[in-house]
């Protein structure tokens, strides 16, 4: 078991489909989903399934709904980001999560590895996101 960050597999080839939009306020709705360090998740992945998903005080299944950064571009680097996320008096632990299309059939686009366990106790739990630039974006195609 182990959760692997990666840009899924299957999401760019939907990109090719136009099977995502990321425009904010109008596109589909992206949501963050945390896992326990027993979950497997990475390249491979392909949508979000609750399966070792984080339980606990202030988290619900399925996580936080995103708030988009509606794509641009910067030289010749595509990109888009979201706003940080936050459970408010959480009690959880998470070793990483996955970033998912709950308007398309809960489709995988990337997997997020926190790089050890984070925990918060009654407190908040906040997902900071990178710049939203060509080198740093979460999503970027370059």
């Amino acid at each position: 078991m182990a959760i692997t960050q990666a840009m899924c597999t299957s999401f760019k080839g939907q990109l090719m489909t136009a099977t995502h939009n990321f425009t904010a306020s109008t596109g589909d709705a992206f949501y963050i989903a945390l896992y326990t360090s027993s979950a497997t998740l990475g390249a491979t992945t392909t949508a979000y399934s609750a399966t070792d998903e984080v339980v606990g005080t202030g988290y619900v299944a399925g996580g936080n709904l995103l708030v988009n950064v509606t794509p641009t571009t910067s030289g010749t680097t595509g990109l888009t980001d979201f706003s940080d996320t936050t459970w408010s008096t959480a009690t959880i632990t998470a070793r990483g999560a996955l970033i998912y299309n709950s308007t398309s059939a809960n489709k995988a686009v990337c997997v997020l590895d926190f790089g050890g366990d984070k925990t918060s106790t009654a407190g908040d739990f906040t997902v900071v996101f990178p710049s939203a630039t060509a080198a740093d974006a979460i999503i970027r195609i370059a």
